[in-house]
């Protein structure tokens, strides 16, 4: 820890001395306000030096620390701490002016507060990083205010240090902890009942309505004189692999983060439950050619290399190669598997320059495409209109609105799967839009 002292004067100091210059300058024509002004002059002087003495005392008499986590989670709000200790014998005023990394864009960052005599306080801010990579924290810098509030004593601590912005596991690790307590519910996945099973018996259970008469075990139903039926387990190692567009369609913002990140983040929320789910999850990066490749696994270990993985996918703005993706999938992958698909379509026929490839990929395996709605239409779709240039942009929004749902209608019409979302809602629809299919076994 490094600390640099400096001595920095308020503004009552500036006001002090002009005011002192005036009187001077006064004294010239009433000789009577020489003397009050060297009398006045004299006390301030001495309220300067008992200041600059109870600032300075020992070097160990303010201390600050920094607590950063080791990495920054992609679109979420962290929590950064700072500890203060005031080792004055006396109440301190605090200003504190922390080096936020650039990426922020927070240039008058400053915090405010008061810490009596020989006492601790801990002190809470968040940031909201919109990018992946390096972020630099510069310098904490602490100033302090006696009691006197002259002059302010500058500490600073905590000089340079570096830290790392990953794709959003801190939403990877909300969802985990509702899928390990079933209650991801609470944000809007569906509670999903199976429709078919596989042949693997879990348990014999009591009858809950809604289960599938099917499985009504009779034999148990007699001797426990209640409805009893059978539980399957939902079948394991499926391979679910999460295939993301890096070209310049995935480039458009949301809320400060691109398509391509929503997708990152996404991918690593999906993954993390598949691995749950006993599943294996691998990933594939393209654009105008296959990036990054890590074949569906669900060894230990398996969900780092996932993270570390997508934390170092850089922006490309080529136009997708859908065909290399088909072939790099044909040699790569020879196990039936769910292929989520994220991407983007604005129209039909964009979509349906990719539509061959598509066929050919769910002719092996079940294909999921992911693409985004246009929020900016749907606040236009929503405000009513009335000049003609509103019309105008309705009439716009509401064709570019229809386009949309009819990618959806003619994907389907294909066997392949649809899921049109919002960026904000594309975890808890993706994650779904997965249990379903597995709830089906379709996969």
């Amino acid at each position: 820890m490094k600390q640099i002292l400096s001595i920095y004067i308020n503004k009552p100091v500036y006001w002090g001395f002009t005011a002192l210059i005036s009187l001077f300058c006064l004294a010239f024509v009433l000789p009577w306000l020489f003397n009050v002004s060297v009398l006045l002059s004299l006390a301030f002087g001495g309220m300067l030096l008992i200041d600059l003495a109870m600032l300075l005392g020992s070097q160990k008499t303010f201390l600050a620390k920094r607590f950063i986590p080791e990495r920054l989670s992609n679109g979420d709000q962290n929590t950064i701490e700072i500890a203060l200790e005031n080792r004055y014998g006396f109440e301190v005023k605090v200003s504190l002016v922390d080096e936020i990394p650039f990426q922020f864009q927070k240039r008058d960052f400053q915090i405010d507060t008061t810490l009596e005599s020989n006492t601790t306080q801990n002190l809470q801010y968040t940031l909201r990083p919109t990018e992946r990579g390096e972020y630099l924290f510069g310098a904490l810098n602490v100033f302090v205010s006696s009691p006197v509030g002259l002059l302010q004593r500058r500490f600073q601590f905590e000089k340079d240090k570096m830290v790392a912005v990953y794709p959003s596991f801190l939403q990877m690790r909300e969802y985990e902890l509702m899928a390990i307590s079933n209650r991801l519910t609470d944000v809007g996945i569906k509670k999903i009942r199976r429709i078919g099973h596989t042949q693997e018996f879990e348990q014999i259970r009591s009858y809950v309505q809604g289960d599938d008469i099917r499985t009504i075990n009779w034999q148990a139903t007699a001797r426990r004189n209640e409805l009893m039926v059978n539980s399957y387990q939902d079948e394991r190692a499926q391979s679910i692999y999460c295939l993301i567009d890096k070209g310049r369609i995935m480039q458009s913002p949301f809320d400060g983060l691109t398509l391509l990140d929503y997708a990152i983040n996404s991918s690593l929320v999906l993954s993390n439950i598949a691995l749950h789910k006993h599943d294996k999850a691998g990933i594939i990066t393209f654009s105008n050619k296959i990036n990054q490749t890590l074949l569906a696994d669900r060894k230990s270990g398996q969900l780092h290399r996932i993270l570390d993985m997508l934390y170092h996918q850089q922006t490309l703005f080529q136009e997708s190669d859908y065909e290399a993706l088909y072939i790099h999938v044909k040699k790569q992958i020879k196990q039936r598997s769910l292929l989520i698909i994220y991407t983007n379509f604005e129209t039909v026929n964009s979509m349906r320059r990719q539509l061959p490839h598509f066929r050919k990929l769910a002719k092996e395996h079940l294909v999921l495409v992911v693409f985004f709605e246009n929020t900016g239409l749907q606040n236009i779709l929503e405000q009513p209109a009335s000049t003609t240039a509103e019309i105008y942009q309705k009439t716009i929004a509401e064709k570019f609105y229809y386009e949309k749902k009819l990618i959806v209608k003619e994907l389907e019409q294909y066997g392949i799967q649809a899921l049109l979302t919002s960026p904000q809602q594309l975890s808890i629809n993706t994650i779904n839009k997965y249990l379903m299919l597995k709830a089906k076994g379709a996969i």
